[in-house]
């Protein structure tokens, strides 16, 4: 077997994540794939890289040794291929690549930046990995990437790339069946879905290690299981599970979205890309459709008009007066006419 650049990637991200599971999820490699081609390259090397521990996977004497050479030769292939890349697009014209993960406001976000100067055309790169989205801002193969940040589960950010925060802290919401009890109150204890099945998309970066810290500290053990999101929201309407929901949603007939009482759960909303530049092309766009996805949510648009910190308000009664919140103007001047001033109606 002959080294290639690829091995030393798959050295360099197993000691960057300590972990083969992880490592395998940053390199779209199923773990037992990832597993066979480390032993394959250790055989070529004739020697262990890594120590295999309960924790995780530590490099040995040797695997340090390996990776001190390794690692400037990755970085300069990356950069390398950066190069290129954007050298390659700039002769193509002016198209913008576009990567993010699931979010209301990526049509808007399009739509704008179809329709204003420069009137870029956008392609887009959908990827549940926020952190493999980054890496594809890093090489050159997208231009700008939308992604969120899981609470207690920081991104690793690539050197070099710079970042922008559209939204410090996100609520994350609940959805579940109109027939379940806890639907009839407009915010939702943890303790209430003690006894719920929980379903979670693990492949999304944080999300579950996000709940299973939450649920922890609000002293509750309930099942939870694996699964994609459409599927959740399926099993939710139904009854059979419970999920977690970004605060854009919008309900459907069988489906109702809402708050978690303290609001226990949050991600961060950011911007990358290689220079501020690139993030000054698409951010004002983007922070005016996000917050056109926000008052456009119910539960959402009622919870930016109540107080931080703010008892439920029963019967859509006391919902604030003007900006409860500290919100940036392109939230304020996209609300509805009403929620500017004096007391806002319930949605």
């Amino acid at each position: 077997m002959e080294l290639e650049v690829r091995h030393l990637r798959v050295l360099c991200a197993i000691a960057d994540t300590g972990s083969l599971h992880k490592a395998a999820r940053e390199l779209g490699m199923a773990q037992p794939s990832l597993s066979t081609q480390l032993r394959r390259i250790e055989q070529a090397l004739g020697g262990e890289l890594f120590a295999r521990e309960r924790t995780g996977c530590r490099p040995t004497p040797l695997g340090r040794g390996v990776l001190s050479r390794a690692r400037p030769l990755v970085t300069e292939l990356a950069s390398l291929i950066t190069e290129t890349r954007a050298a390659a697009a700039r002769a193509a014209g002016p198209h913008l690549r576009i990567g993010a993960t699931a979010s209301r406001a990526i049509p808007g976000w399009l739509r704008r930046l179809r329709s204003r100067p420069p009137r870029r055309e956008p392609t887009l790169q959908m990827d549940v990995s926020a952190n493999a989205l980054l890496r594809m801002v890093e090489g050159g193969r997208l231009d700008v990437a939308f992604v969120h940040e899981v609470e207690g589960s920081p991104l690793r950010i690539p050197p070099g790339l710079g970042t922008r925060v559209l939204v410090e802290r996100e609520p994350q919401f609940v959805s579940l069946g109109v027939d379940h009890p806890a639907a009839a109150h407009r915010e939702v204890r943890l303790a209430d879905l003690a006894h719920d099945r929980w379903m979670i998309d693990s492949t999304v970066d944080g999300e579950w290690d996000g709940l299973c810290r939450v649920l922890r500290e609000a002293k509750i053990d309930p099942p939870v299981l694996h699964g994609d999101y459409l599927t959740a929201y399926s099993l939710a309407a139904t009854g059979e599970v419970v999920t977690v929901s970004q605060p854009t949603a919008r309900p459907r007939p069988e489906l109702v979205i809402r708050p978690l009482q303290g609001d226990p759960l949050g991600v961060r909303l950011m911007v990358a890309a290689r220079t501020e530049g690139e993030i000054d092309l698409v951010y004002e766009e983007l922070e005016e459709a996000y917050w056109e996805a926000a008052w456009q949510a119910p539960a959402y648009r009622d919870w930016l008009r109540r107080p931080p910190g703010g008892p439920e308000a029963p019967g859509g009664e006391g919902l604030l007066t003007p900006a409860p919140r500290e919100l940036p103007p392109a939230a304020r001047d996209g609300r509805p006419p009403a929620a500017r001033g004096g007391r806002a109606p319930a949605a």
